[in-house]
């Protein structure tokens, strides 16, 4: 019934509507199930807060239980069992964090247990900044919208004894710890512990909150998980009672409390439940709350966030293609204004990067770089269709840098968490930089990436492994599963970016040091297998070796989520080199082929996504990519809950639909070029930034789109004919790209 509602629902808004907007086409429950770890929440773009509804806090059979497995996402699409809208979560990682601050509507005999107080729903639907679920056990219809820093509940309650809970014990977080202040009988503040993102122990971090219901309770109080008697001090976390405090009125604080609100509703009576948040103080958590939401009711706020997604997502108009394909397009640029979210104040105010600090801020600081994913294509998008958003996204670095010594790697809410390898800030700042946005200081920027790239080892918080990468040209494989060929494919990238950027900036010596760093992929490479390889200290290869193991994500020699197929193919910085070693054009091309013929390759993972397009660097075999582009995009995305390939990576996988239905791609980070292939719309326009590109949009179009076939026959920008590849300057000088369908 549930999959039936949605699709029928979907239906009904697309034929409604007379005119399409963009935030029409958008499909939330894409990506909230088949691991996507995306959730249907009400957010604004880039929003710092988000009202998610938490599904993951119990099951019948525990299968979507986050306590009893991995769960990286406060909620899944195909389990049913509501616990409360969580104020604040990450949509698309792979790691549990945040989802916290659980606000959860009941009726009846006060219950705070949350292993009980859950509840069935139905009637789920949801769009861009609302969401909405009917709550069967109590008869409640529970709704959410947001502003940038403030969440808006509203809840529809029957007849009766009703009550509203803020469970700040539960959520994702693998922190504990809270404190809760009242401040009257209508309003409560506090601060919950958050952090220990992948388990690294001192990325932790607090959230300050101010909630406000709307109307006077009849009762109001605390609860607090009380500790068996005659247990030793590692007691279960379970075990014991909840206490219910109904006289004590003052501070509250522990790992597992809340504050309870009971009312008598009458049928059909509305009670709204405004929560601010600031990861600075309570006092900036109110003064967001005030000066957002500034008394506006529910409807109000959420016809707010509508505009807001439909102006975002209007910057770029599509013509032509199905409403399925609109919707897939949307949704996956809905997807990419996610994260990086916001994470000042209103008043400008954000914690120090890895330290105790309050730093100002004049334009927007932002968090929740995931930039192992991102640096691959969202900053990309970012620079072409909201330039604005990827300088502040650059300065953001670059203070990072000024405030804890360096860039960085997976930055969370101010704290470094160090997930994943790699030095993914360079690729970013150089191919920012290399288009034509310079509104940053570059020499500040260079000396920072300088630094990462040349410390030793054990002074190198980005490369760890840094000691034998610059004197041997490779880091060898000293355990059994280092991913010491997924680190060096990475350093030779960022390397070659910092190459390139040298060279721009006349520093001809570290220009050469660089590149001829990043060359040194050609160590890996065995003729035996035709693949990278991992290699031992002695300077053998590693034996014996499966190029295949690592499927399913099992631990794999030298690679991380992988093997040698996913990471064989990723040098993109010197692709003809590659070519060279593996014996020619037509010997790449095939071994190449042979990755998708024997299904080794791996949609939802990373360092392979770009494989398509390799292709298209050899005379004649341009047509393998727009065959096999508008295969993938087909297979794996579509407008259903499972319309995602795997992990959305906070964008990354949406941001290469994007490009790939445009027509052109970033196969290669940190290098101002694309690569081409058809398009699946007709015309596409993209509104672009005067200020950065001296023009007000990019028209890509379709000739003769009615005509059956998958190939292109000719390629004009700015009517003059032109290659598979071109340089993102020339496109935005020219404004205009032209297909025409061979």
């Amino acid at each position: 019934m549930k999959k039936l509602f949605l699709a029928f629902s979907g239906l009904l808004a697309l034929t409604s509507l007379s005119a399409q907007e963009p935030v029409d086409y958008v499909h939330p429950f894409v990506g909230t199930t088949n691991y996507g770890t995306t959730n249907p929440g009400a957010v604004c773009p880039n929003g710092l807060m988000s009202v998610v509804p938490f599904n993951v806090m119990g099951s019948e059979d525990n299968k979507y239980d986050k306590d009893a497995r991995w769960w990286s996402t406060p909620y899944e699409y195909t389990n049913s069992y509501f616990t409360g809208f969580a104020h604040g979560a990450l949509s698309g990682v792979g790691c549990p964090d945040l989802g916290s601050l659980l606000l959860m509507p009941t009726t009846g005999k006060l219950d705070v247990d949350y292993h009980s107080y859950g509840s069935k729903y139905e009637k789920e639907n949801a769009h861009p900044g609302y969401y909405t679920i009917s709550l069967t056990k109590y008869n409640i219809l529970a709704e959410a919208t947001a502003t940038p820093r403030t969440g808006l509940s509203r809840f529809t309650f029957p007849k009766g004894e009703s009550n509203i809970l803020l469970n700040v014990g539960e959520g994702l977080t693998n922190e504990s710890g809270a404190y809760l202040r009242r401040v009257s009988d209508q309003e409560v503040e506090g601060m919950k512990v958050l952090g220990t993102f992948c388990y690294y122990s001192q990325a932790v971090f607090p959230v300050y909150f101010v909630m406000r219901v709307n109307k006077a309770p009849k009762a109001t109080g605390w609860w607090k998980k009380q500790r068996p008697m005659g247990v030793e001090a590692n007691w279960d976390a379970d075990a014991g009672k909840n206490k219910i405090y109904t006289h004590y009125n003052r501070d509250m604080a522990g790992d597992d409390i809340g504050a309870w609100f009971t009312f008598d509703t009458a049928e059909g009576e509305q009670i709204e439940v405004s929560m601010g948040i600031s990861y600075v103080s309570i006092k900036n958590a109110r003064e967001n709350l005030d000066k957002e939401q500034h008394g506006q009711h529910f409807d109000a706020i959420r016809k707010e966030a509508r505009q807001r997604w439909n102006d975002d997502l209007s910057r770029i108009r599509v013509e032509g293609g199905t409403d399925e394909q609109k919707g897939v397009f949307y949704t996956a640029l809905y997807h990419t204004l996610i994260h990086p979210n916001i994470l000042q104040d209103v008043n400008g105010e954000y914690p120090q990067m890895e330290g105790d600090g309050t730093m100002t801020t004049q334009g927007n600081r932002y968090t929740v770089f995931s930039l192992w994913d991102t640096y691959r294509n969202l900053h990309q998008l970012m620079t072409l269709v909201y330039p604005e958003r990827q300088m502040d996204m650059i300065h953001t670095m670059l203070s990072m840098y000024d405030e804890h010594g360096w860039l960085p790697k997976w930055e969370l809410y101010g704290r470094e968490t160090l997930t994943m390898e790699g030095d993914p800030s360079l690729p970013v700042i150089v191919d920012t930089w290399m288009k034509g946005l310079r509104d940053f200081d570059i020499e500040k920027a260079y000396e920072a990436m300088y630094k990462s790239a040349t410390l030793p080892g054990k002074d190198n918080l980005m490369r760890p492994d840094n000691d034998d990468y610059m004197s041997r040209g490779y880091v060898p494989l000293t355990e059994p599963f280092d991913n010491s060929v997924s680190h060096a494919l990475e350093y030779y990238i960022a390397d070659y970016s910092l190459s390139t950027l040298a060279k721009a900036l006349g520093k001809k010596e570290d220009a050469k040091l660089f590149y001829d760093r990043s060359m040194g992929y050609k160590n890996y490479y065995s003729k035996e297998f035709g693949t990278l390889r991992p290699i031992l200290p002695d300077g053998k290869f590693y034996e014996p070796f499966d190029p295949k193991q690592g499927e399913n994500f099992e631990p794999s020699p030298g690679f991380h989520e992988g093997n040698a197929w996913n990471y064989t193919f990723y040098v993109p910085h010197d692709v003809m080199g590659l070519a060279k070693l593996m014996g020619g054009k037509q010997q790449f091309v095939n071994h190449l082929q042979s990755v998708f013929d024997r299904g080794n390759y791996d949609p939802a993972n990373e360092p392979d996504i770009a494989y398509p397009y390799l292709f298209s660097y050899f005379k004649g075999e341009e047509w393998r990519t727009q065959k096999l582009v508008k295969e993938l995009l087909a297979k794996h995305f579509t407008t259903q809950p499972n319309g995602l390939p795997g992990n959305e990576d906070t964008g990354t996988m949406s941001a290469w639909a994007i490009f790939s239905m445009m027509g052109l791609y970033p196969d290669c980070p940190g290098v101002p070029e694309y690569t081409l292939t058809l398009p699946t719309f007709d015309k596409v326009t993209i509104q672009l930034d005067p200020k950065y590109y001296g023009k007000d949009k990019l028209v890509i179009e379709t000739v003769n789109p009615e005509k059956d076939s998958d190939t292109i026959g000719s390629i004009e920008m700015g009517g003059k004919k032109c290659g598979y590849r071109i340089n993102h300057n020339d496109l935005m000088k020219a404004g205009s790209l032209k297909f025409t369908k061979k």
